[in-house]
């Protein structure tokens, strides 16, 4: 299937992509992809470090007469989000990714694509390969761990990069200049409970929630996808109110930036309630189908009969926890008051595990004010709190601060204009780019983010479009041009 994408244009970029999609590379286990870049570099004789974090730089000179031109730095991450469809028989720890083209688009055989943001690491490497491209002094930064933690742009050391802008490759709309971003921080609730074991009378059901579109918990988190968390915790609160549905366990979920797709649920409930239970289910999953009908076209609640499981929750610890997942916030929490559109303050339920006596619930929230984020962590930390867990707050890293003055700005949005006859949209995103991290250790450094067209991300419903990505090398080509004077 790697065939065909080979085949598409620009030919130097997609085969890069699909050498670097035949990598696994999921975040937090890039140990093959950072050898792999760093064999990239060395074996095309340049300048190639792998720093004390993982991070891979490798420095290429300036072409003949763009010597005097500011050095860059081209910036990609190397891992990806790794989501299947349940159905999906796949090890993202061993295989590579299996591509096909779809009409005007790339796509992956019932997993994410990869295209977050190996697009950008792709075309970073066909500049460093080519000899024939003109461009300034280059500095590529292939960080790590940007989905799971941005701990490779959090460990980059100052010092290491010399560059006066800096290209990150990692915006999602072909349209899009980005100057800005929010940040984000974990919110993490945890507690024991107490097991009970389950009633002679009661009998056992399974509860799956599934068929939902998942996505980017930053950047769709407005389009009013379903939480299938949150789905699942107003089942399970409507079999509890009606007919004293008891908790066994929960899984719900997967990754922190990505809008959960499947939640699954082991609940007991009396077995002389049988018939009346399944109706009511029957009731709840129709009334929620009409409601996400426009955007869930696909959800499936199932309720399946099974083993009865041989311990329930806690009851008041079972009460306090559906009402909390209730209460927490999820989606948009506030809009800006400054940039028309943007999302400025929202949080994700990602992943909630009731098993064996403990509990866990992961949250990402995000915000392009750091007060606004604060706020909304220490919302959903009382909420939980309320219910005896203990909630630690981690991982926060900061956001990009827009710079509408940006000299590089001017040279793209004028490059941009006048290849495509229309002005490009600058704007900042609700996603989480590296660049207010590495401008941390940078601050001199004038940043921009931009990309191709790519939907679905972190989700198996991930594809790139063709036209767009010949669309976004042209653009490259010209920005590395028009790159200006030191």
């Amino acid at each position: 299937m790697s065939t065909e994408v080979r085949q598409l244009e620009p030919q130097a970029l997609w085969n890069k992509f699909a050498d670097l999609n035949a990598v696994p590379r999921p975040s937090k286990k890039e140990a093959r992809v950072i050898a792999f870049m760093k064999n990239f570099g060395e074996n095309l004789g340049l300048e190639t470090l792998v720093d004390e974090v993982g991070n891979v730089i490798i420095k290429k000179p300036a072409s003949s007469g763009m010597e005097n031109r500011t050095t860059i730095v081209m910036q990609s991450h190397l891992d990806m989000v790794h989501q299947k469809n349940n159905d999906t028989n796949f090890d993202f720890d061993t295989q590579g990714i299996e591509m096909y083209v779809d009409g005007d688009w790339v796509r992956a055989k019932g997993t994410t694509l990869g295209a977050d943001n190996g697009l950008g690491v792709a075309t970073i490497m066909a500049i460093l390969e080519s000899d024939t491209i003109q461009h300034p002094a280059i500095e590529a930064l292939f960080t790590i761990d940007e989905e799971t933690g941005m701990t490779g742009a959090m460990g980059l050391k100052g010092g290491l990069l010399s560059g006066g802008i800096l290209l990150n490759l990692d915006t999602e709309e072909d349209d899009e200049i980005g100057v800005g971003c929010a940040g984000g921080v974990d919110v993490t609730a945890t507690r024991n409970y107490n097991l009970e074991e389950t009633p002679e009378f009661k009998i056992g059901y399974e509860i799956t929630v599934k068929g939902l579109q998942g996505g980017h918990s930053g950047m769709q988190i407005h389009e009013g996808l379903g939480n299938a968390n949150k789905i699942m915790n107003r089942v399970l609160f409507d079999g509890f109110e009606n007919f004293g549905l008891r908790i066994s366990e929960i899984n719900g979920g997967s990754l922190r930036n990505a809008i959960p797709r499947e939640s699954h649920a082991i609940v007991a409930i009396d077995a002389i309630h049988e018939g009346a239970f399944i109706m009511e289910m029957a009731l709840i999953t129709n009334t929620i189908q009409k409601e996400l009908k426009t955007m869930e076209p696909d959800l499936v609640i199932e309720v399946v009969k099974c083993e009865t499981p041989e311990h329930i929750m806690d009851l008041g610890v079972q009460e306090g926890l559906t009402r909390a997942i209730y209460a927490a916030v999820n989606g948009v929490y506030r809009m800006s008051a400054d940039i028309p559109g943007l999302v400025e303050t929202s949080n994700n339920i990602a992943r909630i595990i009731v098993k064996d006596g403990d509990i866990h619930i992961g949250c990402l929230t995000r915000s392009s004010v750091e007060s606004s984020k604060n706020d909304l962590a220490n919302t959903l930390r009382a909420t939980f709190e309320l219910t005896g867990c203990e909630v630690e707050v981690s991982g926060d890293y900061p956001g990009w601060t827009p710079n509408m003055d940006s000299a590089i700005l001017k040279v793209m949005d004028k490059i941009y204009e006048n290849l495509n006859g229309e002005k490009a949209h600058v704007a900042a995103c609700h996603a989480g780019l590296e660049c207010g991290i590495l401008g941390q250790n940078y601050p001199n450094m004038d940043m921009i983010s931009f990309g191709p067209t790519i939907k679905g991300a972190h989700s198996p419903d991930e594809r790139a479009q063709i036209s767009s990505v010949q669309k976004y090398w042209k653009f490259v080509l010209e920005i590395l041009k028009e790159i200006p004077v030191r």
